[in-house]
């Protein structure tokens, strides 16, 4: 790779002799290069190691070493690489790295807080497609100056963006959300949380069914058992209480796009899919396969088909204003859209957002009929009167 940098840096007219010195095999990561005899401060210009702490340790126990320390709480190779110029001073830096520094939550919220005190993105260029023969990790460019002082002000800054179009688009990081860039989505469900809202719990697991047998039949879709595109279904006979658990919530949550239109992230009727009574987790959860939702306080089933119709035109607006940077990319494919993952912190949030249990048959009436026409102006108002007046009405409940 050495040879192959020189050969490469003497394309671009770079004199043998320069390269021959210049360019060398070292660990930056662990030993930090000593830059006090230049002459001139360095720019930066790098394309870091990415390898995902969690992947490491799971898979090699050789690079631990970099996340211990001053590194410990770090997610990513390249996140210690970025710590490493923040702590030598540098003053200027371009990046190609993953979008999840940008667009990440957990991964990438520590790198953000910690990093960007100290620095700001003067523009950036994000590619939402395969760019690197060998990974499908979306990247982008960006490009990283030091800021005069210390800061936690927000950070705006301009990004070419590029998927099946390109376009211009600016961006306006705030510390509150950890400098997260697309951040409506955030600001929505916080916003508009409700003041009593639904509790909601994911997964129904194999012990739940093995601890509640009897003598009503189900027909049960195996998360775990996918072959030949099509998901093993099991029978099992259950008690009456888990039996009317399952019949009182019909519902599953799609946290990740299959690539068709129809097939989107999002709510859906386990028996109009599957057509089975349940969904069932018979060896370890995951994120990533259909998944039960089951809401308490129970609701009829026109309040659970008005919550779908809301999730998914909720969730389908903001990955219109947002160009879906509320998700996480999945993978590239050739289909018409980048294909998207939604957390389930996420899902339950925009579920908190919305008290049909708590809304007249009117009002719930007036909201299915802008959930119709789309109107999404008319469903923010509604949200927003039913929690100021709820509120009002505390507050006079307590005088």
């Amino acid at each position: 790779m050495v040879e192959k940098s020189i050969i490469n840096a003497m394309s671009y007219g770079i004199p043998y002799e320069i390269a021959m010195k210049n360019i060398k095999v070292k660990d930056t990561l662990s030993d930090y290069p000593d830059l006090s005899y230049l002459k001139y401060p360095p720019y930066h210009i790098t394309n870091p190691p990415y390898l995902y702490v969690g992947y490491i340790s799971k898979n090699s126990k050789r690079n631990l070493k970099y996340f211990s320390g001053l590194n410990e709480g770090y997610q990513d190779l390249y996140q210690i690489a970025l710590m490493n110029d923040l702590r030598h001073n540098l003053e200027r830096m371009i990046y190609i790295i993953p979008t999840n520094f940008l667009f990440g939550f957990s991964v990438s919220n520590k790198i953000r807080r910690d990093f960007l005190e100290f620095y700001n993105i003067k523009k950036a260029i994000i590619f939402e497609r395969k760019i690197f023969d060998f990974t499908g990790t979306n990247v982008c460019i960006c490009f990283f100056e030091r800021k005069p002082k210390p800061s936690r002000e927000p950070i705006s800054f301009n990004a070419l963006k590029i998927n099946s179009k390109i376009f211009d688009k600016k961006y306006t990081l705030y510390p509150e959300n950890s400098y997260r860039a697309g951040s409506e989505f955030e600001e929505f469900v916080s916003h508009f949380k409700s003041n009593s809202p639904l509790k909601v719990k994911f997964y129904l697991t194999i012990d739940e069914v093995e601890k509640n047998q009897g003598n009503k039949e189900v027909k049960l879709l195996d998360a775990n058992s996918f072959h030949n595109g099509r998901y093993h279904i099991i029978k099992c006979c259950v008690n009456e209480k888990l039996y009317e658990k399952l019949q009182k919530n019909p519902l599953f949550i799609r946290t990740l796009d299959t690539g068709s239109w129809n097939g989107r992230v999002g709510i859906y009727n386990i028996k109009e899919v599957f057509n089975t009574d349940g969904i069932v987790v018979t060896k370890e959860k995951y994120r990533t396969h259909p998944i039960q939702i089951f809401i308490s306080p129970q609701l009829s089933y026109d309040d659970l088909d008005l919550l779908k119709k809301y999730f998914n035109t909720m969730l389908e607006y903001f990955r219109k204003i947002t160009d879906s940077e509320f998700l996480t990319t999945f993978k590239y494919s050739d289909c018409d859209y980048v294909r998207k993952y939604l957390g389930l912190s996420q899902a339950g949030k925009l579920i908190e957002t919305f008290p049909i249990h708590l809304m007249s048959s009117q009002k719930k009436q007036m909201l299915r009929t802008l959930l119709e026409k789309g109107d999404i102006e008319g469903i923010k108002n509604i949200l927003f009167d039913f929690k100021h007046k709820k509120q009002i009405t505390l507050f006079q409940d307590y005088e």
